[in-house]
């Protein structure tokens, strides 16, 4: 559309290097902490999605129950 490539937009090996390097001297030491939240927030939020997962598995059990006890009464 525009005439720039599509694999413009994609850092290549050089590239993440050149961004990492900004990222220390941006952060400097505080980068570690700031990556050791972001992962403890990945994974609170991975506990949340599987708490959602086990509710709808439970509720879908309760529904094949319902399902099942309608089935014999007819």
């Amino acid at each position: 559309m525009f005439g720039i490539p599509c694999g413009w937009f994609i850092p290549g090996g050089w590239e993440w290097i050149i961004v990492l390097i900004v990222a220390l001297l941006i952060f400097g030491k505080k980068l570690p902490g700031t990556m050791r939240s972001i992962g403890k927030g990945v994974v609170e939020f991975k506990k949340g999605l599987k708490g959602v997962k086990d509710e709808v598995d439970e509720v879908e059990e309760e529904v094949k129950k319902i399902d099942d006890k309608d089935v014999d009464r007819t």
